[in-house]
């Protein structure tokens, strides 16, 4: 075990990131990429019977550091019955292009990481 203690303290699995992770909720331009991200993920998974509505911007998003983005918002989901329903999603997304801006905007430079809230999806 004293060699797992000295690569747990090393720097073996440290990533040098200009991303830093924290614990406060941020807005940043990435952060609002990756709630548009998310949102068309959304909607991409659910049927063409359901209308959804997104709000402009997400409850609450967190950067975990290293372009690692938990995002927390509100939608509202009508069936096709027209049942609204307002329903709490938390996405976990990564930005695969790291320090690099270029490409942001483009979704297969992301990936979904989870999905929680929206039983359906």
């Amino acid at each position: 075990m004293p060699f797992v203690y000295k690569v747990i303290q090393s720097d073996l699995f440290l990533i040098d990131s200009n991303d830093q992770g924290g614990q406060t909720a941020i807005t940043t331009p990435l952060t609002e990429i990756a709630f548009n991200h998310c949102n068309s993920y959304i909607k991409s998974q659910l049927g063409p019977d359901t209308t959804i509505s997104f709000p402009k911007k997400p409850l609450n998003a967190w950067s975990l550091g290293n372009y690692q983005y938990v995002i927390n918002a509100e939608i509202d989901i009508t069936n096709t019955t027209a049942n609204t329903t307002t329903k709490k999603y938390v996405c976990r997304i990564n930005y695969k292009n790291g320090d690099s801006d270029e490409g942001a905007l483009d979704f297969a430079n992301w990936s979904i990481e989870g999905l929680s809230g929206l039983d359906p999806i």
